[in-house]
């Protein structure tokens, strides 16, 4: 979640833009950017963000390119180290970038690569068969990016460094030593002017990635330290001798749910120059779980191979169940959603001219793929089922279950639509509506309770604000299939309201709210509200949160005042120091509930654009996201306290 300060007015005043033109259009207006100049003036365009995403994706860069020569069968290890001042160190003991004069522009190879975009041994040559970084930027990038970059080759006996400033060689690529080792180290700085937001690094979203990596590479040696901390260095090492069967196993370990058989199921298949691996396991759980990867990298958009997996599972499931007369003759197909119920799944394919959409490789587009692994799934899980007899019935088992609670669901959207036209599609009863139309003005407040929701209905700008109150005990879905969902009482207010439906009836187009704020109370049953509709929105309308339409009002916890002054203190620290700027003697009244303020208050301190304090809610890492919302709603015990005991040092305004 990312805090969005002091929201914007959301009925700015309109302005009128001067769009005269003064000067002539000609020539001398076209820019030429050379080198890597083009990057360091948009550099959006090649990392996605200067924020801590572009940040942590210079690492990745680096990282992938020694995973390149790991895949190339010419690298073991890779070692990655952040220094003090999160300067980033990445060695691997691979061939080495080459060093030799490269013949089109006369410069030694290593300093083209670093230095030239699109220049790179990717690019059909015989150097690569399979690599994620096909658009030959990678390196460069982080050159330009960098304050900084020194880079060491072992090669021939020999070791070479270069120094790089903002992109440009700064020295020559000289000799520094001799060695009987080979590989690559590459030293890098972060530039401050770039990352104006931050240039440190999270440990712990280097780690998720690499040790996704070493998953990925079976045998791979993965290291990550932080010598930030002096004397508390931080190591770890990743190494996974099982690959994409260990990586199923961990993930369903780490969201504490329950595998319906005992090993994960596995297999793979090399046609000409492409490869494909699955790894899939079901557990008791109601949500799937697919990752894909092509040459390594995340394809979070899916593709072609997702398809080809999709598809064939469906098919295995009815073909096997027809077959077996586990679906009888009246019985309809089982459906996708219903044989990946509780799935979790990891895909990796491998090929020599991967095609992906984007600088961000978000998806695959290579059409061939999907034969291949549409036939390895149905060749050989229907092997599988065959030979193990037992896991193919505890599996159909649920998938049954799933179809039996899809049809509820189905007749359970019926009914609601029945109604819903028979109401004249009435908004709910409780809901105080805003009279503007534009949805792209107006906001909705979900409010806990009767009581608060009088005061915001009375405190709030009923032009472009609307009021929905709720009360009771919430259904937590991370526990309840589709069919307990749809027309949940406490839910379907919420549903109809934002009018976008839900499910395979969900539209982003059909909203009525441009912001839809959760203001709940600053204490435990005000996080739990929170963390329930939050679990909600994430599982059955996660558009929303993908489109950035979620927000968490931030109510203030103390009213401190003096006489005829006071102030409102939204932290323990902030409070202390207004009791020290009235003078140390004070009167202090702490807000437990929304209710406690009247409809002035409630609308200064929280709903009045010009003073207030809103956070939005993003998803940065989506199966961080998913992780964590399986280890806290779900029924596991144990690993939710070991959630909160790993967490306890970071909780704020705890209430006791």
């Amino acid at each position: 979640m990312n805090n969005t300060d002091h929201i914007e007015n959301i009925v700015p005043e309109i302005e009128t833009m001067d769009t005269s033109v003064t000067e002539k259009y000609d020539a001398s207006q076209i820019q030429v950017l050379e080198g890597l100049e083009a990057v360091r003036k948009r550099p959006g365009m090649y990392i996605g963000s200067t924020g801590p995403r572009g940040l942590h994706h210079l690492v990745y860069e680096i990282v992938d390119n020694s995973i390149d020569e790991a895949l190339a069968g010419f690298c073991t290890n890779i070692d990655v180290s952040v220094l003090p001042g999160d300067i980033v160190r990445v060695r691997d003991n691979g061939r080495g970038i080459p060093v030799g004069i490269n013949e089109q522009v006369g410069l030694p190879s290593v300093t083209v690569v670093l230095t030239m975009l699109h220049a790179g041994g990717k690019f059909g040559g015989s150097g690569y068969k399979v690599s994620g970084g096909l658009h030959g930027v990678g390196s460069s990038v982080v050159n330009a990016l960098s304050e900084w970059m020194e880079v060491e080759v072992s090669q021939d006996g020999s070791i070479y460094r270069q120094r790089f400033e903002r992109g440009d060689a700064v020295t020559e690529l000289d000799i520094v030593g001799k060695t009987d080792d080979s590989g690559t180290l590459i030293t890098f700085k972060p530039d401050a002017e770039i990352f104006t937001e931050t240039t440190a690094f999270e440990f712990d979203i280097l780690e998720r990635r690499l040790r996704e990596s070493a998953f990925l590479n079976a045998g791979l040696r993965i290291t990550l330290t932080d010598l930030r901390d002096g004397e508390n260095a931080v190591f770890k090492e990743y190494c996974y001798e099982g690959g994409l069967s260990s990586f199923v196993e961990y993930l369903n370990q780490s969201r504490a749910l329950t595998p319906l058989h005992e090993n994960p199921i596995h297999f793979s298949a090399v046609r000409d120059d492409r490869e494909a691996e699955i790894a899939m396991m079901y557990n008791d759980g109601y949500n799937e779980i697919i990752l894909s990867y092509a040459n390594n990298v995340n394809t979070a958009d899916g593709g072609t191979h997702e398809t080809g997996f999709k598809l064939a599972l469906t098919r295995v499931f009815n073909d096997y169940g027809r077959k077996y007369n586990i679906l009888k003759e009246a019985d309809k197909n089982l459906s996708g959603d219903d044989v990946r119920e509780g799935l979790t799944a990891v895909i990796s394919v491998k090929l020599t001219e991967a095609e992906f959409e984007g600088q961000t490789k978000g998806k695959l587009g290579n059409t061939d793929i999907t034969q291949l692994v549409s036939a390895t799934v149905y060749d050989k899980l229907t092997t599988y089922f065959e030979e193990n007899p037992g896991v193919a019935r505890a599996i159909f088992s649920k998938a049954l279950d799933a179809a039996r609670a899809r049809e509820a669901a189905r007749k359970a959207r019926d009914l609601a639509r029945r109604k819903g036209a028979l109401e004249s599609n009435s908004l709910p009863g409780k809901l105080a509506d805003c009279t503007e139309k534009s949805a792209e003005l107006t906001e909705l407040y979900i409010v806990e309770g009767d009581s608060a929701g009088g005061s915001a209905k009375d405190g709030r700008d009923r032009q472009y604000q609307a009021i929905l109150p709720l009360w009771g005990k919430m259904l937590n879905v991370e526990k309840a299939r589709l069919d307990k969902v749809i027309g949940n009482e406490k839910l379907s207010p919420v549903v109809t309201a934002l009018g976008t439906g839900i499910d395979e009836d969900f539209s982003i187009e059909k909203i009525r709210y441009n912001k839809v704020v959760i203001m709940a109370d600053a204490d435990v049953d005000g996080a739990h509200i929170r963390t329930l509709l939050l679990t909600f929105f994430f599982r059955y309308m996660r558009p929303l949160i993908d489109h950035g339409h979620i927000y968490i009002a931030q109510p203030p916890l103390f009213k401190v005042s003096k006489g005829k002054r006071f102030f409102y203190a939204f932290s323990d620290e902030e409070r202390d120091r207004y009791i020290e700027e009235l003078g140390g003697s004070c009167d202090i009244q702490r807000y437990k509930g929304l209710g406690e303020m009247d409809a002035e208050q409630l609308w200064e301190t929280t709903m009045d654009p010009r003073t207030r304090t809103m956070l939005r809610v993003t998803l940065e890492d989506a199966m961080e996201a998913d992780e964590t919302f399986s280890i806290l709603m779900g029924d596991k015990v144990e690993p939710r306290r070991d959630f909160i005991e790993k967490n306890a040092k970071y909780v704020q305004n705890l209430d006791v």
